[in-house]
């Protein structure tokens, strides 16, 4: 049988069968969800058809009117998948507090939620729901990956096949989107609220304010504080999450957005600005300061030169001073201020000439737009303009990024992990995050403090701990079912079984078929 496509896919099937009964067809898989190629083998399939030989005006107004119905059918299955009851029996459940974890239970999702969940012995499955025997397996809350870019200008063109299908099948079940195409992430954000699009949950922050000249696609240019006040407002009333800050705004236009958006009560995050100490964005209110910007130059002797001249990797080893370390650490850790170190980008961008990525076999999800314009574009620009420094000071920095890592954590600074996937060379949506969370356990955390920074901090810092990160009877049915115990080897948080996504189950074919449906995304993609 040819294969097809569901309605959702750019390549609607145009099959036209020889023969008496010539016809056009388009089909739909139960589970596709508007995203995913599909097997009409693998899978039950709803067939719409219209004959060949009807008018060509004809064929098209009954093409959109067939279509239409489609989408419709589509949607009345993800509410169906997700209206089923499931229960998962007998599974180990992962008390991501710290607690033992729970053995023997019966986790009962139904309308996205978790309506119950205690020992297999003592709660029976509703009737019809779907049954999942799960011995030997342990559940955990969904994962977040708090540091992406799904969708950023020309560099990451939009594609709802690859990105966010890469982070389901990885066990990602949200997203802090930290600068992007806000159109195009508020619709996505919308479709996958409503279970029309396959992907994790978004918490978005749009355009990046940024310095007078932006160096990025999806920034707002800010050249003054008025510029600050203004974009901010806008950005709120336009419905984004929180604000996103680059390394360019200018003091006074950061430290007028840094008061606007306390006063209308949104969250500023982003990178510690090149005119700006780390202790002052700590103090101004910045919630989260990624990539542990301004933090090197924090603990430096030269910390009031570097603000005003050129900023090297070299320089923070030189002049990286242990006491100005103890002291800025401990203003965070009273602050509270997040660290967002994206570890997997910083080994990336400051080894790049050192990890060899030729033989990648994840290189066949990545679309063209990523393999023949973008990476080699950052590739140039980080040997030409970053990577200056010779290759051992270079390995000694990223040494020094897990120090710091283990360092903040042990005096009470609180983590998230985040990769800046897709934007890193060869950091790949989902999959990243998992080489994110064993470099937390490299830098000195347990199995457990690198699993919290991916379900339990995230719910934290977004105010959300009354419906996500953790598996408790009434919050959210976002989970993820694995093989072995993810306490004792972080890396068997990717020995995934199965995801749920709002209540939706989808078993390790469904995730296989995922990947398979990005990989020929991205080869079919320009």
């Amino acid at each position: 049988m040819p294969r097809k496509f569901c309605a959702g896919h750019r390549a609607i099937d145009g099959q036209r069968q020889l023969g008496d009964n010539r016809q056009v067809s388009v089909g739909l898989r139960d589970g596709c969800h508007l995203t995913q190629a599909c097997d009409l083998r693998a899978r039950p399939c709803i067939m719409l058809s219209v004959p060949i030989h009807t008018k060509p005006s004809l064929r098209g107004a009954l093409l959109l009117f067939l279509i239409s119905l489609l989408l419709g059918a589509t949607s009345a299955i993800a509410q169906e998948r997700s209206a089923r009851p499931l229960a998962i029996t007998h599974v180990t459940v992962i008390d991501v507090t710290g607690a033992p974890p729970l053995s023997d239970m019966t986790v009962v999702v139904e309308k996205q939620h978790i309506v119950e969940l205690g020992k297999s012995g003592e709660i029976q499955p509703p009737r019809g729901a779907r049954v999942v025997e799960a011995r030997g397996k342990y559940l955990i809350p969904g994962l977040w990956d708090m540091h992406v870019h799904e969708v950023f200008g020309d560099w990451l063109p939009e594609d709802e096949r690859v990105t966010p299908p890469l982070f389901v099948a990885n066990g990602i079940t949200g997203v802090r989107d930290m600068g992007g195409d806000l159109p195009v992430l508020k619709r996505w954000r919308a479709q996958i609220a409503a279970g029309r699009m396959l992907g994790p949950r978004m918490y978005i922050a749009g355009p990046m304010l940024d310095g007078p000249i932006p160096r990025f696609p999806s920034s707002a240019p800010v050249a003054n504080a008025a510029d600050g006040r203004r974009i901010v407002d806008e950005l709120k009333a336009q419905g984004v999450d929180f604000i996103k800050i680059q390394s360019l705004i200018p003091r006074d236009g950061y430290f007028a957005a840094a008061d606007e958006a306390r006063k209308l009560g949104i969250t500023f995050v982003g990178h510690v600005p090149d005119a700006i100490r780390a202790s002052e964005a700590s103090d101004a209110g910045q919630k989260s300061i990624e990539h542990f910007t301004g933090i090197f130059e924090g603990c430096s002797t030269i910390e009031d030169q570097l603000l005003k001249g050129p900023k090297s990797l070299g320089l923070n080893v030189k002049f990286y001073d242990a006491d100005r370390a103890r002291v800025l650490i401990a203003q965070m850790a009273k602050n509270q201020t997040w660290q967002v170190p994206t570890l997997v980008w910083e080994r990336g961008q400051w080894l790049i000439d050192d990890i060899d990525l030729h033989d990648d076999p994840l290189t066949r999800y990545a679309p063209a737009a990523w393999k023949d314009r973008t990476w080699p574009m950052f590739t140039r620009d980080i040997l030409k303009d970053m990577d200056t420094d010779p290759l051992p000071v270079r390995k000694q920095f990223v040494q020094m990024e897990l120090d710091m890592t283990l360092a903040m954590f042990r005096a009470g600074v609180p983590f998230m992990a985040g990769t800046d996937t897709a934007a890193g060379v060869h950091v790949f949506p989902g999959f990243s995050l998992h080489q994110e969370l064993a470099l937390f356990v490299k830098a000195g955390l347990t199995p457990l403090q690198a699993l919290q920074t991916a379900t339990l901090n995230p719910a934290k810092f977004m105010g959300r701990l009354a419906d996500l990160g953790t598996v408790e009877k009434g919050k959210l049915a976002d989970l993820v079912l694995l093989d072995a115990n993810p306490l004792d080897d972080i890396a068997n948080a990717r020995r995934i079984r199965a995801v749920v996504l709002a209540g939706r189950y989808f078993d390790r074919a469904d995730l296989d078929r995922m990947l398979e449906g990005v990989a020929r995304a991205a080869a079919s993609s320009q």
